[in-house]
């Protein structure tokens, strides 16, 4: 209902501020997906099954930014600005009404956890275990890259390579496709190579991403391939990585699945809106895109060191 809300007061903005400020609001509604989502699947898999649920949903949710771009490119072009919150107002009304007619409770109704001393205490123990705060960074390095080069992308392939606002959402189609290729390639070796050797395989195709991205915005000039084959590599490898981190992050917390799922997604937006920040700081988005999103990638690395090393010494 907030998402719902925010969607209607941005398609009826009379100017930037009242836009800026519906945007606040949608993405208030909006976090409330991701989180509850993983908390509904900690309640109800672990281990290897809760990782192959994850990479299900990964799955069916690269369907919604392969075509939001494209479609909202498509709306722009043909009636306007205003034409893209309007599906934004026609998706909420879906998603109320799959909510209330579909979803059911996967966890008992403890209300008593809303008071703020509770939820304080239970973000207070989630934020004090090494092995959640390792798996965190790793998202917020792998998948706080990606909400980052959303940030930067417009003004690349657009201002630099000279792509039209509907040729950009539709070129944002090899991101999300490469996704979705990854999703798929993972549930098919899953099994065979196991959590652990995923995530590392994941790890090596993202921080090479990372690599040509510093490589290529410095000795190419910049072309939808220069930019979006790198991109494509990165977001390949994070689709091998995000399954089984966010279920290690999540497992050590069956009793406040919701606190370490709010609180795991909040660490990985504030990633990729520290990286937005510093992107502005910069000012020149390909210097920024060449700069930023490498050493994100290279922190996800470095994270799952810390976090191998924490998995050690708990199990100890």
């Amino acid at each position: 209902m907030i998402y719902l809300v925010g969607s209607v007061i941005a398609a009826l903005a009379p100017s930037i501020e009242w836009l800026l400020a519906a945007r606040l609001i949608q993405g208030i509604g909006a976090s409330v997906g991701v989180t509850v989502a993983r908390a509904i699947v900690r309640d109800q898999f672990i281990g290897s099954e809760a990782a192959r649920i994850m990479n299900l949903i990964g799955i069916t949710l690269s369907v919604g930014p392969a075509a939001g771009p494209t479609i909202g490119g498509l709306a722009l072009a043909s009636f306007g600005w205003q034409s893209v919150f309007l599906l934004m107002v026609g998706f909420g009304l879906l998603s109320c009404a799959t909510v209330a007619v579909f979803m059911r409770e996967t966890a008992v109704a403890d209300r008593s956890w809303a008071r703020p001393d509770r939820l304080l205490t239970a973000y207070a123990e989630v934020l004090a275990n090494p092995r959640f705060l390792c798996a965190s960074l790793v998202l917020a390095g792998a998948v706080g890259a990606l909400y980052a080069q959303s940030t930067m992308l417009p003004f690349v392939l657009i201002d630099k390579v000279g792509l039209t606002p509907t040729q950009f959402g539709a070129g944002m189609l090899m991101q999300t496709g490469s996704y979705f290729a990854g999703s798929l390639s993972l549930r098919a070796l899953s099994r065979r190579l196991g959590g652990s050797r995923c995530v590392i395989l994941g790890l090596c195709f993202t921080a090479t991403g990372g690599l040509l991205i510093a490589l290529s915005t410095q000795m190419l000039t910049p072309s939808f391939l220069s930019i979006m084959l790198p991109v494509g590599i990165s977001t390949f490898g994070m689709a091998f990585i995000t399954p089984y981190i966010i279920t290690a992050a999540l497992a050590p917390f069956p009793h406040i699945a919701g606190s370490a799922s709010a609180m795991l997604g909040f660490i990985q937006m504030s990633a990729g809106f520290a990286g937005g920040l510093a992107a502005a700081s910069i000012g020149e988005p390909l210097i920024a895109f060449g700069i930023i999103i490498p050493t994100m990638e290279l922190i996800a690395v470095a994270a799952y060191f810390g976090f191998r090393y924490t998995s050690r010494h708990q199990t100890a």
